[in-house]
């Protein structure tokens, strides 16, 4: 038994190995057809086909629609963390700092609405019912990159107050996952072009807004905010 001890690891490894490069694979069909098609086109059937395998495959690897969706959104967030810490590191003042990464997220997002659309998906989803759908392992690994892009902006937002550039009372953690999830309603809102106002009392209209607009509002909006949240306490 001793003998055949480093055969059987070393099929198992090899197993182990296939099951990962599979589930890479099957994420990366996701990640393709979500940027050509849309997350809300996209059923686990093409995925399968996509990978050439059938759907029953798709679940020996995932726990249901949910954590594909939130893996494949892992792989948005990653790509996101780079553009957010290569326009934090271009800018040595506070508030430059944070307009190009608040402004990077909204470039990214404009430029990747499956990203939205993913993301959305999920946050609308009680934290309970994403525990009881997503595997501890791939939560784990969701969390880890929504705050990897967290962590860069809560980095500004706390630097800023430090040097004196910004007057914030909030913690800067919960301000960085209020800007985050208020940034992702406003990429809704750049893709949809759409504004309602009121062209008398009660009676609707539309206008149009483009993207650069939304895009200057936020990084606009972000700025008067670490000003304006200690004067309004």
């Amino acid at each position: 038994m001793a003998t055949r001890a480093p055969h059987t690891d070393g099929r198992r490894k090899a197993a182990a190995a296939r099951r990962r490069a599979r589930k890479e694979q099957i994420i990366a069909a996701t990640r393709e057809l979500f940027d050509s098609k849309g997350v809300r086109d996209v059923q686990i059937e093409e995925i399968a086909s996509a990978v050439g395998i059938n759907r029953a495959i798709v679940y020996r690897h995932f726990t249901g629609k949910e954590e594909l969706f939130a893996l494949t959104l892992v792989g948005y967030l990653d790509e996101l963390h780079e553009a957010m810490q290569t326009a934090a590191g271009a800018h040595d003042e506070a508030p430059a700092r944070l307009a190009a990464v608040v402004g990077s997220f909204i470039d990214y997002g404009v430029a990747h609405p499956a990203f939205v659309d993913c993301a959305q998906s999920l946050m609308v989803r009680p934290g309970d019912e994403l525990f009881d759908d997503i595997s501890e392992g791939a939560l784990f690994r969701l969390g880890r990159g929504i705050t990897s892009c967290m962590t860069i902006l809560s980095e500004v937002l706390a630097e800023g107050r430090a040097s004196g550039a910004f007057t914030i009372s909030t913690d800067p953690v919960v301000l960085a996952n209020t800007m985050y999830a208020s940034g992702l309603g406003a990429l809704h809102l750049a893709r949809l072009g759409i504004l309602v106002s009121e062209a008398a009392p009660g009676i609707p209209t539309v206008s149009q807004i483009s993207a650069e607009q939304v895009r200057d509002y936020v990084v606009s909006s972000a700025l008067a905010l670490v000003t304006r949240d200690a004067q309004a306490s």
